[in-house]
């Protein structure tokens, strides 16, 4: 009876301890709530003709990054953009502008544009030249499955679509 008496005491004065730690787990956890990535998809018109006139000036590339807030294989993609050495590749050559879908039903007309099948799936990127043009656009949802892939895919196709 002694050693469950003891135990009791032990349990009650472990609560309030776990309680705290918990309390600021959650606090953490809110505090670093995941950011969106994708802007209002109304914005996207206006954020690639900007990007085109930087691109002139600059002589960089720009990426179309067709996506939603909503999609894990997006919010991979947008971390491997910020892992070394794609952060310092993407810098140093490209305008990236994030366009958002909506549910698959915003910025359709846009996607038709730089030829981005939206039906194969999330993230999907094209590569335009620094007037617009368009260089390159995935068609088969190469980076759908961005969870299953690894960062260096991506420096790879940076590699390959840089200037």
């Amino acid at each position: 009876m002694k050693n469950l008496s003891a135990s009791r005491r032990h349990f009650t004065a472990v609560i309030p301890i776990l309680g705290l730690l918990l309390s600021q787990a959650a606090s953490a956890s809110q505090g670093k709530a995941a950011k969106d990535i994708y802007p209002e998809p109304d914005v996207a018109p206006k954020e690639i003709k900007a990007a085109i006139a930087l691109a002139k000036k600059t002589n960089k590339r720009i990426i179309l990054d067709f996506g939603g807030n909503w999609c894990g294989d997006c919010r991979v993609l947008d971390k491997y953009f910020h892992d070394a050495p794609n952060a310092a590749l993407l810098k140093e050559s490209f305008i990236l502008v994030d366009v958002n879908i909506g549910k698959f039903d915003k910025n359709k007309d846009i996607a038709k544009t730089y030829g981005v099948p939206l039906d194969k799936g999330v993230p999907a990127l094209a590569v335009l030249d620094s007037k617009g043009k368009p260089l390159f656009s995935q068609k088969q949802g190469e980076f759908e499955s961005m969870r299953s892939l690894e960062s260096s895919a991506l420096t790879d196709f940076l590699k390959h679509w840089k200037p």
